[in-house]
């Protein structure tokens, strides 16, 4: 038996405080903190951050506000293949 994952698990919290630090004023440190709150949340909820991050931010300019619901985390479907998007490289 081995506790390599909760070994690990502190790691992250130290790095994440560590590379907090730097981040300029205060403002940049909020950003920070919304940002890899949204990555965490999407690697715990299985979801590719790139996708989910680029579509979101196409989408949330101009949803009708019935469906922002749809673009939490936990309810957004991946869009369907289509025509290339302005992202594609």
């Amino acid at each position: 038996m081995h506790n390599n994952a909760s070994e690990r698990a502190p790691r992250k919290v130290a790095q994440g405080r560590k590379n907090g630090l730097f981040v300029g004023n205060a403002d940049a440190g909020d950003r920070y903190a919304t940002l890899m709150s949204l990555v965490t949340s999407c690697v715990q909820n299985d979801l590719n951050t790139e996708t989910y991050l680029a579509d979101v931010l196409i989408r949330i300019q101009s949803p009708p506000m019935s469906q922002i619901d749809d673009l939490l985390l936990h309810r957004w479907k991946p869009p369907s293949p289509g025509p290339p998007s302005i992202l594609a490289n």
